[in-house]
């Protein structure tokens, strides 16, 4: 058996000067490693040597075979190498890679956010799980209102003889903010909110809204349209007009809507605008005196001013997007545009 391994050492060294390219390489495997090589034959072979032989001949039989796999790792390597070099085609364009960007909603959140900062205002955010005292009963809702009706809030299981419950506005976090500081308070409250709503293009179970609220001594209602106005023009841009509109807020008193010239038609009357002129991008009032009393704040003394912005809906006016449900379904072709 020493003697047919010699000859295989000789006949390797031949071999291994045929190898011109992958095919011949590929021979060389098939003939020399592979499970039906010569190893393998000679390997079952060994096994029927007497165990005085075994010593000597395994660590011959070992040593031929490294050689025989260095040989075919080396050609490997070196065919590899040169074939990825010359098919290389310096011409071609470079690959560019998609780093991502980041969502609609979360840039809209930091511009309003940064937008508010500039005049004053700092950022609480509340709890999503909030009781009918903070969601409701502290903000002038009486137990008859609608809004506090099962077909309008997730209510959760009860716990301590109070009802817990999703919260349907952000609005909330100025009770907890007012409860824990005194005024001067200047803060705006970011983040979900959820309505047992049906869905639709307009409306969803979950969405965005960014409350907030001013309240020191001699706030007036002159500095609620002044702030309003500073950000309509920040946001949707600074040539359009602003009007305010007498509206209803339990928690306001008086209460106004503010709408911004619609860009789209430049007031002339479009679909989006249902042919007014004029759109809606939120709701704002000065502070009900009985949402202090309910946080003891003397509203003898202090007065403030308060507002809500619709995020999803806000979006949909700034960038003529027909549908609310777009901003959740992850669609590529939508989401790239931002």
């Amino acid at each position: 058996m020493l003697d047919k391994i010699e000859n295989l050492k000789t006949e390797l060294e031949k071999a291994k000067t045929l190898i011109k390219d992958n095919e011949s390489l590929e021979e060389f495997r098939l003939k020399y490693l592979s499970r039906k090589g010569l190893f393998s034959s000679l390997f079952e072979e060994f096994k029927e040597l007497p165990g005085s032989e075994k010593g000597k001949v395994g660590k011959i039989l070992n040593e031929t075979k490294n050689l025989a796999q260095n040989i075919y790792d080396t050609f490997s390597q070196s065919l590899n190498k040169n074939k990825s070099v010359s098919d290389e085609d310096y011409s071609l364009p470079g690959i560019t890679y998609n780093i991502g960007s980041k969502h609609l909603i979360t840039q809209a959140l930091e511009d309003i956010t940064e937008i508010f900062k500039k005049i004053g205002f700092s950022v609480y955010e509340g709890n999503e799980i909030e009781d009918e005292f903070h969601n409701f009963d502290a903000l002038n809702t009486p137990d008859y209102h609608p809004s506090r009706d099962m077909q309008d809030t997730f209510y959760l299981k009860d716990e301590f003889d109070k009802k817990y419950l999703l919260r349907t506005h952000t609005t909330p976090g100025q009770i907890h903010l007012m409860e824990n500081y005194k005024p001067p308070i200047r803060a705006i409250f970011p983040g979900k909110v959820f309505r047992n709503e049906a869905i639709s293009a307009r409306a969803l179970g979950m969405f965005h809204q960014i409350d907030g609220l001013f309240v020191d001594k001699n706030v007036t209602f002159t500095d609620l349209k002044g702030t309003m106005d500073f950000f309509a023009k920040e946001f949707f841009g600074k040539d359009l007009k602003t009007r305010l509109r007498p509206s209803y807020f339990p928690f306001t008193e008086p209460s106004a809507e503010m709408d911004v010239e619609c860009y789209l038609c430049k007031s002339k009357g479009c679909r989006i605008c249902k042919y007014t002129g004029w759109l809606e991008i939120l709701g704002c009032g000065m502070v009900d005196p009985n949402v202090f009393e309910a946080v003891n704040i003397d509203p003898e003394e202090y007065s403030g001013f308060a507002f809500g912005i619709g995020l999803e809906r806000t979006l949909m006016i700034r960038h003529n997007i027909p549908d609310i449900r777009m901003f959740y379904e992850n669609d590529i072709r939508f989401l790239k545009q931002f």
